[in-house]
């Protein structure tokens, strides 16, 4: 059973609770119950707008900040040497806290943009900001270009079973790096596939548990999804008491279209 990936000689919990669209007291209640829960991993943004709630609810938990792997992005209005470290500085002002786990690129501008914007994360990490550095929703051209210039050791992207990352996942895999799976029930659309509702009355686990353990499963892949209401945050979490069998794994992983959900208007030119 992986419940913790190592990277960088750091251990990172394979099951995180995101934050997307998590707004105020919403996120504050949230995260607080994620980590009574035990959840260990915690994902925001700057363009989530809740850094400040999720870091009241770290502080205000019993559990220790050493214990609790917090990743937040810096967004790509910020990319400038201008603007770059002092928006981290406030986003380090806002969770209360000296440094972040990881720091990501959320989202890529145009490749001058990008290289400096990963010039001021690697002086980020130089500063003692963030232990690790990485990049979210880049293409592969893209993340090649970042790695010559910094040691990016994590990928952010969306990633379930509709939409496999065929090419992405080996790549990051061949990097020494590892990959963190945004919307990874497909917005809920998985969970009304035949196949998962199968395997989930085979298991007798519910469709959203066959999918996160689909995930902690693979090598190298972490998975961070948002609940909003605690029955789902805690059953998000059960997952460490079953296996899938190699077949199941397969049969899943099966169902990939090959067509990713999310793909707003100030997204590259996808090359995967």
């Amino acid at each position: 059973m992986q419940t913790y990936i190592e990277i960088r000689s750091t251990k990172i919990p394979a099951l995180g609770y995101g934050t997307f669209l998590l707004p105020g007291k919403e996120c504050l209640d949230g995260v607080a119950d994620a980590l009574n829960i035990g959840y260990r991993h915690i994902d925001t943004a700057q363009a989530y707008k809740n850094e400040e709630e999720v870091g009241t609810a770290i502080k205000n938990t019993s559990v220790k900040r050493d214990e609790i792997f917090v990743t937040t992005k810096v967004t790509p209005r910020n990319f400038s040497v201008e603007n770059f470290l002092p928006s981290v500085e406030e986003s380090l002002q806002k969770l209360q806290m000296d440094s972040v786990d990881m720091l990501l690129l959320h989202w890529p501008s145009d490749d001058e943009t990008n290289k400096i914007a990963v010039e001021q994360l690697a002086i980020a990490q130089q500063k003692g900001y963030a232990k690790l550095i990485g990049v979210s929703n880049f293409t592969l051209s893209q993340m090649y270009t970042a790695l010559k210039q910094a040691d990016i050791c994590c990928s952010q992207v969306e990633y379930h079973p509709y939409f496999a990352q065929k090419k992405v996942l080996p790549y990051v895999h061949s990097h020494n790096m590892f990959l963190t799976a945004y919307r990874p029930l497909a917005d809920g659309k998985i969970l009304k596939d035949e196949l998962i509702i199968s395997l989930a009355e085979k298991c007798n686990h519910s469709p959203a548990q066959i999918v996160l353990r689909w995930f902690l499963q693979q090598k190298d892949v972490a998975t961070i999804p948002k609940a909003s209401d605690e029955k789902h945050r805690r059953d998000n979490f059960d997952i460490f008491d079953f296996e899938l069998s190699d077949d199941d794994m397969k049969e899943i992983t099966g169902l990939d279209t090959g067509k990713r959900m999310v793909d707003p208007p100030f997204a590259p030119k996808w090359d995967d």
